[in-house]
């Protein structure tokens, strides 16, 4: 996060990542560490409940094509019978249709069982995907507070620092981060001055230009870490 400047990152941001460079933990970290765990642990399944309602209407619709067929057939034996026709055609054709009917019924209760479960499996993927956005809120929030712990326990530095850097001296840094008002630039070099890395920084254009344009010592002195960057 500090390794460009300017940083484009909020003075908070910046002040937190230079905390960490220090060696510096806030004291939710354990509880963030927590959170992080519980969500990665949290799986929510993918439930095809579309599929299952398809299934269910298609056994529904197989069974009573068959009832259908089944009465047509009874009603033809009937006929026959009352007439003394020969019905062992019909008949056949009878004990068919009601073998067939009696799997697309157990076809159709299975299917009503299989899209009970998958609604069952839906509503679980729905706690769970509930719990694990709670549990992000949760999170995130718990990360904002982190940062705002260890920017401000970089403040007094930072505010310090801004003394020694290109347009700082024009800031007004407020007691706290968010009160700080100035230069986002001026802001990236206290940062950077406060913060305990290893290298380089690259500056960008806007960068090198106030440092050149500034009258006191060299960016590498001013920053305290080796600098890269247009024109370095």
């Amino acid at each position: 996060m500090l390794g460009t400047v300017p940083t484009e990152r909020s003075v908070c941001a910046s002040l937190a990542a230079a905390a960490r460079s220090r060696g510096k933990t806030a004291t939710l970290a354990v509880e963030i560490s927590r959170l992080r765990d519980a969500i990665d642990t949290i799986t929510v399944p993918t439930v095809d409940l579309r599929s299952a309602r398809r299934r269910l209407a298609d056994a529904s619709g197989e069974e009573g094509r068959l009832k259908e067929r089944v009465a047509t057939l009874r009603g033809d034996v009937r006929a026959r019978r009352a007439v003394d026709a020969d019905t062992t055609a019909s008949l056949a054709e009878l004990r068919d249709a009601a073998a067939a009917l009696s799997v697309a019924q157990t076809d159709r209760i299975a299917a009503e069982q299989g899209l009970e479960q998958a609604r069952e499996r839906a509503k679980q993927a729905r706690d769970k995907r509930e719990r694990r956005l709670r549990l992000s809120d949760r999170l995130r929030n718990r990360r904002r507070d982190a940062r705002a712990e260890l920017a401000g326990s970089m403040y007094p530095l930072f505010r310090e620092a801004l003394s020694a850097v290109p347009e700082g001296d024009l800031a007004a840094p407020g007691r706290h981060p968010s009160e700080y008002q100035g230069s986002k630039l001026a802001a990236s070099f206290a940062a950077v001055r406060v913060a305990s890395l290893d290298g380089p920084v690259t500056l960008r254009s806007p960068a090198v230009a106030a440092f050149e344009s500034w009258n006191g010592a060299p960016a590498e002195q001013v920053l305290g870490v080796r600098t890269a960057g247009p024109e370095l």
